[in-house]
């Protein structure tokens, strides 16, 4: 099997990145083998040498195509829509995801504990990932949405966080009931409002 006539090297690229998210997400990073993702892909050995020259390289360039993008896809579907209401209608979903790519994630961060050569683009990639959300945030600081006394960098990690731990944690090992998650979620959101916001939500009326 080598590049497969008719399909160029665009289309091979993309075929070899769905298939090693599949394979990586079913099998992990060390029980996964170049020649599962090439057979996966139907080319050859050499044909995904010829795009990608590690198998660390691949699983990052899996992640980066595959991984979880719920909120970057709420974004792009509703951009005028408020950030502390996409952190909750993510958070509300977290704890149901079924999607196989968020194992990915996981995969990547086992795996760069133990290979530098995964540690070092998964650094970048995380890296990338925090600055993308602390900018959304310091967006929605700055239109007075969020309390902008807040460290963009702090909320950031700590949505991160909870959407890893989601993947850690899916509904088949533990559930919680929706109404009791939402009202938790609501309430650490709306923490997140300037002061005097949150001060005459909470004023008697």
């Amino acid at each position: 099997m080598g590049r497969i006539a008719g399909v160029t090297a665009a289309e091979t690229r993309k075929r070899l990145l769905h298939a090693a998210a599949e394979v990586f997400a079913q099998r992990g990073y060390d029980g996964t083998r170049v020649t599962d993702i090439a057979t996966a892909a139907g080319v050859s050995n050499g044909a995904l040498y010829a795009h990608f020259g590690s198998k660390a390289e691949l699983l990052v360039a899996a992640l980066r195509a595959h991984g979880p993008r719920l909120l970057a896809d709420l974004l792009a579907a509703d951009p005028d829509r408020s950030i502390a209401d996409l952190l909750l209608v993510v958070g509300r979903r977290l704890p149901n995801r079924r999607d196989t790519h968020g194992y990915l994630i996981v995969e990547a961060l086992v795996a760069a504990r133990r290979d530098e050569d995964v540690a070092l683009p998964m650094r970048d990639y995380v890296g990338q990932r925090t600055d993308w959300i602390a900018g959304l945030v310091q967006a929605a600081q700055h239109g007075g949405e969020l309390d902008g006394e807040l460290s963009s960098d702090a909320l950031a990690h700590f949505c991160l966080l909870l959407a890893i731990g989601s993947a850690l944690i899916p509904p088949d090992l533990h559930t919680v009931d929706d109404e009791e998650w939402t009202a938790l979620l609501t309430r650490v959101v709306t923490a997140f409002a300037p002061a005097d916001t949150t001060a005459q939500r909470g004023a008697p009326r």
